[in-house]
Parts: structure tokens; sequence; C-alpha cells
């Protein structure tokens, strides 16, 4: 078959691609946790990763949008929609969330992300949800639970609690962008879209910290803070940006979605080497547990 070469020839550099981007993804947490070692807070570091990461995400946009047909008022709407939602909102919650809890849980977290996307789904569209996808949530959310346990016994169990709600309401946040960008991956095109969505989305976390802090304490962080955003915006932002829409494009959505699964392990494991984070029975059962109900769950979907 014509197709069956091109489709090995891809295949390998696909999954790396896949790969590298879960893994620069995974270690945004692992930067957060270790800036919040000098002090700075979530609006102050959440505006030093965007305001690095816009001129990266304008050049994507315009790249993706040459030759194409200019925006509409309406596409322009659903462009500054979805980037409160699926990139100022969810990051900024996710960032102020890892001030609580260990990297490893908020990363697990995340990982519930297409469970949430389906039930937005049905509730907005009334997609079926069928009895092995209810399984797969099932195994998932246990996983979670499992691991949040443990972590309110190592510390303050509120604390823990409204961190972990803080980084849950973060993965609502996106998958309500996911549901919602449907009609506009088709108009625009994914690259095109993610980087005007999440140019929105620099803007506002950058007018979000003009409004909250005086514009010189962005000067007053330490160095470390500084070249740490760097390294979130360009390595952990926008890297895994392009290698996951390239991987996709050579390997497809499902197998670059399953390539994932190796990000909740990759922050565990950064989280233990880098941060110090504890390593228990406990954790590595509910990541099992995790892991296994997402592959479930996405089996279950096809």
């Amino acid at each position: 078959m014509p197709a069956e070469p091109h489709a090995h020839k891809s295949l390998g550099p696909g999954l790396a691609l896949a790969t590298l981007g879960a893994i620069a993804f995974s270690g945004k947490a692992i930067i957060v946790k270790l800036a919040y070692r000098y002090g700075v807070d979530a609006v102050t570091l959440i505006m030093l990763r965007m305001l690095f990461a816009l001129p990266l995400f304008a050049v994507m946009a315009w790249w993706a949008g040459r030759g194409k047909p200019p925006l509409t008022r309406r596409d322009w709407l659903g462009v500054v929609g979805l980037g409160f939602s699926g990139y100022y909102l969810s990051s900024f919650l996710d960032f102020a969330g890892l001030a609580y809890i260990t990297a490893s849980l908020e990363r697990l977290i995340l990982y519930l992300n297409p469970t949430l996307v389906l039930l937005f789904g049905w509730i907005a569209y009334r997609r079926r949800i069928t009895r092995g996808q209810f399984v797969g949530m099932a195994i998932s959310y246990s996983g979670v639970l499992l691991v949040f346990g443990h972590e309110v016994q190592l510390g303050q169990s509120a604390s823990a609690a409204w961190g972990a709600l803080l980084v849950f309401l973060s993965a609502v946040s996106y998958a309500i962008y996911l549901v919602a960008s449907g009609e506009f991956v088709k108009r625009l095109g994914s690259l095109r879209l993610v980087g005007l969505a999440t140019s929105v989305a620099c803007l506002l976390c950058i007018l979000q910290f003009v409004l909250l802090r005086p514009v010189a304490s962005a000067f007053e962080v330490a160095p470390q803070v500084i070249w740490l955003s760097i390294l979130n915006a360009t390595v952990c932002t926008a890297l895994p940006v392009l290698a996951v829409m390239m991987a996709i494009e050579r390997i497809g959505p499902a197998v670059a979605a399953q390539t994932g699964m190796v990000g909740p392990l990759s922050t565990i494991l950064m989280g233990v080497v880098i941060l110090g984070e504890p390593f228990t029975a406990w954790i590595a059962a509910g990541t099992v547990l995790v892991i296994a109900g997402i592959f479930v769950f996405t089996r279950m979907g096809r």
C-alpha cells in the first residue's frame, strides 16, 4: 500500500515530538514551584511567563494566518472568549493552585481533562457516554482522590483542598475551551487559533498585573524568577504547543494523546529529583490508577 511507508516514516518522529511535548509541558509545574521559593506571587509569575511568551505566539498567529482571509467580528469575539477561558483563566488558576499542592498532584488533576471534555460535551451537545467510559472515569478519579488523601496527611488539609480545587477549576476552564473551540478550529486552523487565543491570554495576564500590582514591582523580583519565567515561556509553553501540533500531523490525535501519558510520570520524576517532593506507594498507586483510567476511557471512546 503506498501510504504505509509514509506512515512508518512519520511514526518515529511523531512519537518523539509527542513525547517531547508532553515532557516539556509537564516541566511547567516544576518551574512554577521553583519560582515560588523566591517569594514571587501568582499574579506576577504568570505575567512574566506570558510577557516572554507573547512575541512567540504573536509570530505563530502571523505565520499560520499568512494568505488566509482576515477574521470577522464573530471570529474575534470567539478568539477573545477562548483565550480568556482556555489560556488566561486556566493558567492563572493552575499557577495559584500550585502554591498549595505538589506538582505531582497538580499534573494528575489536569490529566483528568478528557473526562471533563466528555462531560461538557454531554451537557452541551448530548453526546453519549458509554459504560466503559464511566468505568475509566471512576478509576481515574479514585486515583486522584488517593493521592489527594495522602497529600492532606502530609500538610494542612485546608490548604491542600484549596489548591486542588483551584487546579481542578483550571482543568474545567480548559475543558470548556476545548469543547467550544471546535467550530473555530475548522474556520481558522488549529495553529492560528492557538496563536491568537494565547496572544489574547498574554495581554490579559499583563493587564491583570497592571491593575493589581505596581508596574515597578515586576522588576523587583529575584533574577532567578526572570530566568525561570523565560524558560517557562519558551521550553514549557511555546515548544510543547508546536511539538504536539507537529506530532498530531504525523501520527494523529489518538496516538498523540496516548503518548501524552508520559506527562504525569515525568512530572512526578522531576518533582522528586528537582523539588525533593516525596514519592510513596500511595502516590505510585494513585498515578497508576489515573493513567490506567484515562487509557480505558480513551480506548472506550474510540
